[in-house]
């Protein structure tokens, strides 16, 4: 028989561990109204080297709790910062991408210049060399790409300003990495090494955006014909495989590389299926990377060194937020978004330690000095989610509501303007996008198949594809904001749970769905929709009276007795469906009530 030391893998063990701090963290913290982000760097901090890991020699049963290989964390942590850039292509697209150029080429470069510079200058005068206090400041000027864009939604003010700040850094990392081996001791042709980066990285980028844009719409399209999810995935995750080793192998940074694939498929019909599907893994993988931040804060180092690290971690805080804001306010912000955002980046970034690294290979700091600022950069880490709530709270004394921003009373928002979906685009989706469109109401309709949303857009009807049944798609597609939802479809268990959802998220969302019958209508109702039309009742009463007519039974008892049929199925509805009336149906009765 096999002992227990035969059964024990490293692998699976680190797997274990990681699994399970995501299903405890996000379930607790959630239940609390708290980012995770803070949970799965306490998870690392305890699980790993400087936690727990410190007495697993003392006592082995810590091997199975514990992470045993925090360097083979790296490339899953890796991984999910370069799917977070992946998931920020698909919400920006090219257009969006060109409207922000002067926030991205104009804020974020004054940002990051200024406050590198800012820093430099401060650390030279404590003492620094002049070439380790501006690696030092480049490195500390960087923000977190992935804890602010976790933290903040791109569509606000105060997430398009950090995105703009964080795009610029990311694409300047590459040439601040070069620029520090050239300013090393032992520096070689540093220059013309970033040239040829930059040539090379340029062929690249232009190769995938041309290459792109003629073959991922074909290839999602085929994968969308299967209707298999699991293809899909493939897909999906192959591009952002294959565009990060692309622009990794050309030096530069495999983020853009996932940055480029985003932003290609967010030009396709398919970006909101992609997003959904690479959601998940994106969550994990980014669990990962959070963990790893944890492991690398050495608590011992800390103590020793407690009111140095505080003081440095409070001063970088304090400096980035105040030139962050003061730059936002030059550039025409409100000054609470320039307050909020400001706070929001004013903690190291993750690619602070990629360029503390870089500095000590190139002999610029020594080891120590590059170690204690690593942990200065895990503590701002740390600490990030606390400031963003700082951040939102100190943004709204700030403002003090101003007029602007408060609606008159008795007001609310354009209804207009809201968009009706229309989920499934069949016959009846058809019909009822034209009728919409006669009146001049917005719509999106919402498909998976991927051949009736390419007719549908050769048509010139608004179509997206989606699979509104998995996930959160339709709320995604913007469910919330909708003037109302209409189900189509003739697939009588997914209308019935996608009501469901939609009525547990939206207790107010008009839902308007396709009934096989009557009984299927009940359902509909139970689940919670608004109406429910059972297009065979209609059609067979409709049937009926015209049977009626044509054989000779005057007009008079046909319409009483099409009545009272239809009024026994709204009893039986009313009944089966748990109403407190009798529920409409047909056009008039609908109009009145």
């Amino acid at each position: 028989m096999a002992g227990s030391s035969d059964l024990y893998s490293p692998v699976m063990s680190d797997a274990l561990v990681i699994l399970g701090a995501a299903g405890i963290v996000i379930p607790v913290f959630n239940r609390f109204r708290i980012t995770p982000v803070i949970g799965f760097i306490l998870v690392g901090l305890l699980v790993g080297p400087f936690g727990l890991g410190r007495h697993v020699f003392d006592l082995p049963w810590l091997h199975y709790v514990t992470i045993t290989d925090p360097k083979g964390l790296d490339l899953f942590a890796e991984f999910g910062i370069i799917l977070l850039l992946f998931s920020i292509g698909l919400e920006l697209s090219f257009a969006r991408l060109w409207e922000m150029r002067r926030m991205v080429f104009g804020l974020g470069s004054l940002e990051l210049i200024v406050i590198a510079a800012s820093l430099t200058f401060i650390l030279a005068a404590l003492g620094q060399s002049m070439s380790g206090a501006m690696a030092l400041g480049l490195a500390l000027a960087l923000s977190s790409t992935a804890l602010v864009l976790k933290i903040t939604e791109t569509t606000t003010p105060v997430g398009r300003a950090a995105l703009a700040m964080l795009l610029f850094e990311d694409i300047a990392l590459v040439p601040i990495i070069f620029l520090l081996g050239a300013l090393g001791p032992h520096a070689g042709d540093g220059v013309g090494n970033l040239l040829n980066t930059l040539f090379w990285g340029t062929v690249v980028v232009g190769g995938l955006l041309i290459f792109g844009r003629f073959l991922l719409p074909p290839l999602f399209a085929q994968a969308a014909r299967t209707k298999s999810p699991e293809l899909f995935l493939a897909a999906s995750l192959l591009v952002v495989i294959v565009a990060s080793l692309a622009t990794a192998a050309a030096g530069l940074s495999p983020i853009v590389g996932a940055l480029v694939a985003g932003l290609l498929i967010a030009e396709t019909e398919y970006h909101s299926e992609v997003e959904e599907m690479t959601d998940p893994f994106k969550g994990l993988a980014l669990g990962v990377f959070l963990i790893t931040i944890g492991m690398s804060i050495d608590l011992a180092v800390v103590w020793e060194n407690l009111w140095s690290i505080l003081v440095a971690t409070v001063a970088v805080i304090v400096l980035k937020s105040v030139v962050t804001g003061v730059m936002l306010r030059l550039m025409g912000a409100r000054r609470g978004t320039a307050t909020e955002a400001g706070i929001l980046m004013s903690s190291p970034s993750e690619t602070t330690l990629i360029v503390l690294t870089a500095a000590s290979t190139a002999q610029l700091i020594q080891p120590g000095t590059a170690q204690f600022w690593q942990i200065v950069t895990a503590l701002g880490l740390t600490v990030t989610p606390l400031l963003a709530l700082a951040g939102k709270v100190m943004a709204k004394q700030v403002d003090g509501l101003e007029p602007q921003q408060r609606p008159a009373p008795g007001t609310t928002a354009d209804d207009s303007k809201a968009r009706t979906l229309i989920v499934g685009f069949g016959r009846v989706g058809h019909l009822v996008a034209d009728m919409l469109t006669r009146h001049g109401r917005p719509y999106l309709a919402i498909d998976s198949d991927a051949d009736l949303v390419a007719q549908g857009r050769r048509l010139g009807y608004t179509v997206a594809f989606g699979n509104a049944g998995r996930g959160d798609a339709l709320l995604r597609l913007g469910a919330g904001d909708a003037a109302a939802v209409i189900l189509t479809m003739d697939e009588p268990v997914t209308a019935q749970r996608i009501v469901r959802k939609l009525r547990l998220e939206f207790p107010e969302l008009p839902i308007l769905a396709r009934a096989r019958d009557a009984e299927h209508a009940a359902q509909l109702y139970r689940a919670g929709a608004s109406y429910a039309v059972p297009e065979t009742l209609e059609s067979s009463l409709q049937l009926s009276e015209a049977a009626l007519v044509e054989t000779g039974v005057a007009m008079g008892p046909v319409i009483a007795s099409i009545h009272e049929k239809r009024d026994e199925f709204r009893e039986m509805i009313m009944e089966r469906g748990g109403l407190a009336e009798k529920p409409s149906l047909k056009s008039g009765q609908l109009r009145e009530a």
